[in-house]
């Protein structure tokens, strides 16, 4: 029998022990939905395992078929140079296949909603409510120009008006998304994180959002976001699959 590719989830990593604790929630999430799935996870900085560390263990174990699955929301530096120059180092006896990112994707608009629902809002509140879509940022023009999109996109799904935002590198700032959906006249403000764990960037986020009505948490291992780990990877191994009739 063909032995399923290891799902290697690849997080950036960060000093803010909720950024760890919060991956790993995400993945023992990932493996709740695919029970006999092996799924590991590596850094790319500040904590361990390292993604090289882990890619050596599952070489010396026997391991052949890898999916490299960049835990990251849109395509910028790290899924274009970071993840492959790590990957390209690994042993050379491992076959590996990098997924696409998670966004966009149907499901992360569900995700988002969730947590606005969790903080507070309901459907009923949408067509009334102006959600700020705040993104971590990027100097990459393709990241925006998705994240951008993907707030157009939420729009239409019967919000009163979505915006992106984002932490850094680009503008606007959270705090000035906020003012714009104030001035726009809708009845309340929310705050919509568009990242996957807590950490410094997720932080200015939240004080951005301080006059805001709803502040959202993070999508963290939300089962919408764990179905796009599983979808991403299965789309990775779809080409093997179909080389051998699978």
């Amino acid at each position: 029998m063909r032995t399923k590719p290891v799902l290697l989830v690849i997080a950036h990593g960060s000093r803010d022990p909720r950024h760890a604790a919060t991956v790993h929630a995400l993945v023992r999430r990932v493996r709740s939905l695919r029970p006999g799935l092996r799924v590991e996870t590596g850094f790319l900085d500040f904590n361990i395992p390292s993604v090289h560390g882990v890619l050596e263990s599952l070489a010396a174990e026997g391991v052949r078929d890898v999916v490299a699955l960049p835990l990251l929301l849109t395509r910028a530096f790290h899924a274009k140079a970071d993840i492959p120059a790590v990957l390209r180092d690994a042993p050379p006896q491992l076959r590996i296949r990098q997924a696409e990112v998670l966004g966009p994707s149907p499901l992360l608009l569900s995700a988002l909603e969730r947590r606005l629902y969790e903080a507070g809002l309901s459907p009923d509140d949408k067509s009334s409510t102006g959600v700020v879509l705040a993104a971590a940022g990027s100097t990459d023009p393709e990241a925006i120009a998705v994240i951008a999109e993907t707030a157009r996109e939420w729009r239409r799904t019967g919000w009163c008006a979505v915006r992106p935002a984002f932490a850094s590198a680009a503008l606007p700032r959270t705090e000035d998304a906020v003012r714009e959906l104030r001035e726009l006249g809708c009845a309340r403000v929310a705050v919509a994180p568009y990242v996957l764990a807590p950490g410094f960037l997720p932080d200015r986020i939240a004080r951005g959002a301080a006059e805001a009505d709803v502040l959202a948490e993070v999508l963290g291992p939300a089962p919408e976001v764990a179905r796009v780990l599983l979808e991403r990877y299965d789309a990775a191994r779809r080409p093997a699959l179909a080389a051998v009739g699978a």
